[in-house]
């Protein structure tokens, strides 16, 4: 079963919601629970939704969510990205579990972040202490805005003179600069374009039925990148031991290298989970690559 609810996060700005528990659950008794965020620019029906069907019937009371500033939450303006609010979302949904659930054991709360939302659950969980347990899956540190670009310092010079002058911009607009990057309505398979080989991989999952959403164009506003500049997620990973943590890969995912940045910044207890023949988007919703075995297993043993 599937229930859609509401809630405020710390700074006031309303979160959109779905709870999945099992159909007969019996909610006299108390469960674990788990918190999935979605890929950075998603929303909760492009992958949480896919993890939250299946582990609600292993035993889990499941929440999904979108980021502030996205899909069916609040936040004005649109499309603003922040490492800080994104990760505080995740501790906004221990909050709401902790508090307005009966049925779910408040210290039994694990997250799942999926691409970008694994870094901002990992950056909770270093804060949090609330949180027991954490697993991503083909996990992006976006904030790592400077090592995935190779800027160098007079190209980042000149990226923060021009995110200087759009902030110009945008004020006089009333308005920040917001450039979509995936179609208002999805492209027929074969009419995908051929670009570079990331591009035509986020295609084939954004700009196609398989994921595409409404609510999710892709892309944040332009000075967004300022406040990846300033935060980073993983500088206080370590803090999160004793609680475990589960890196969740594909063989053939581009985004490994990050898996295996956080995992070395990381203390004991960790582990890489390395799921065959995967690339970096089957972690979001093919059933038959999601390793749905082992996080069962990893969530009921920490949880």
């Amino acid at each position: 079963m599937r229930e859609h609810v509401r809630y405020n996060n710390r700074y006031g700005i309303a979160i959109a919601a779905d709870i999945y528990k099992a159909k007969y659950l019996d909610e006299t008794k108390k469960y674990p629970a788990l918190i999935i965020g979605a890929p950075y620019g998603g929303v909760k029906e492009q992958g949480p939704c896919v993890y939250a069907n299946e582990l609600a019937q292993r035993g889990f009371v499941v929440l999904t969510f979108d980021q502030v500033y996205m899909g069916e939450s609040g936040g004005e303006p649109r499309h603003v990205s922040s490492p800080d609010l994104f990760a505080e979302s995740f501790s906004a949904a221990v909050d709401f579990l902790g508090v307005k659930v009966p049925f779910v054991d408040r210290n039994r709360i694990g997250v799942i972040g999926i691409c970008g939302s694994g870094g901002f659950a990992l950056s909770a969980a270093s804060v949090d202490v609330r949180i027991k347990a954490v697993a991503t899956a083909s996990m992006y540190d976006i904030s790592n805005v400077r090592g995935m670009m190779n800027l160098q310092k007079e190209v980042l010079d000149g990226m923060k003179a021009q995110l200087g002058e759009q902030r110009w911009k945008d004020f006089e607009a009333g308005q920040p600069e917001y450039n979509p990057t995936f179609p208002e309505a999805p492209y027929k398979d074969d009419e995908l374009p051929e670009t570079d080989p990331l591009t035509n991989e986020w295609n084939r999952f954004y700009a196609l039925s398989r994921g595409h959403h409404p609510n999710a164009r892709g892309g944040f506003t332009t000075t967004s990148n300022l406040a990846m500049l300033q935060f980073k997620c993983l500088d206080y990973v370590n803090e999160i031991s004793p609680r475990p943590i589960l890196f969740v890969v594909g063989d053939r995912a581009h985004s490994k290298s990050f898996s295996e940045v956080a995992y070395e910044k990381a203390a004991e207890p960790k582990e890489i989970y390395v799921v065959e023949d995967a690339e970096h988007i089957d972690l979001y919703d093919r059933t038959d690559r999601i390793p749905f075995d082992k996080l069962e297993l990893f969530f009921k043993d920490n949880l």
